[in-house]
């Protein structure tokens, strides 16, 4: 991919996640938030693996936020960065949970096993009408886990917490469970944003953090 002299282009990232804000924050990047609109997300077709779903969804939200920001006619030809995280368990995909209940169901399906998380990450630099255009990066981390037994005072515990809303599996490693533990991959990964993998991305067209 290209490489970008200096000043880099700005960096945007398509996501109204919370949690994706605050690791790439941690991580030192400098970015300005550009949500998606709905229309972005779908659900997985018949036959559909997790790998092929988030990588198809992280680069339909970079393609969402790249048509809402040429509408807008941004000044200035962005670096998009847009991901898409889900679970799956015994083959089955486990997305954001819808309520409480479906929070139940899924974590009840997790109790006692090992199951992946699946995260697709795009790094997209748009380029305006008539210039080079560079297609966009992608690629498919995923994160193997291991959750425990727990109690039927642990799982309403943290229902009642609402830990679990908008988040891929109805649980956030974040959150410090102790039921949850890492076999194998990136703790970011599990999160929402795999930083080790998206920091090599950005390097690659000239994006690096202040304390690089």
């Amino acid at each position: 991919m290209t490489v970008f002299d200096s000043p880099a282009p700005p960096l945007i990232l398509a996501s109204s996640s919370p949690r994706r804000r605050q690791l790439m924050t941690e991580a030192g990047y400098t970015f300005t938030v550009v949500a998606p609109t709905d229309g972005a997300e779908a659900a997985p077709r018949d036959g559909q693996s997790p790998a092929q779903l988030v990588h198809e969804l992280a680069l339909s939200k970079a393609e969402d936020v790249a048509r809402q920001l040429a509408e807008q006619q941004f000044p200035t030809s962005p670096i998009i960065v847009a991901a898409d995280t889900v679970a799956e368990c015994k083959g089955q995909i486990l997305g954001k949970p819808i309520d409480q209940t479906d929070a139940r169901a899924m974590l009840q399906q997790l109790h006692g096993t090992r199951h992946r998380v699946f995260s697709g990450v795009c790094v997209w630099p748009t380029s305006k009408p008539g210039q080079p255009q560079v297609p966009p990066d992608l690629h498919v981390e995923s994160t193997i886990l291991k959750m425990d037994k727990f109690t039927d005072e642990q799982l309403q515990e943290y229902l009642d917490s609402d830990g679990w809303v908008g988040k891929a599996g109805a649980f956030g490693y974040q959150d410090q469970l102790g039921w949850v533990h890492i076999v194998e991959g990136s703790e970011s990964n599990v999160v929402g944003l795999p930083m080790e993998r998206l920091g090599a991305m950005l390097a690659a067209v000239g994006i690096y953090p202040p304390t690089v």
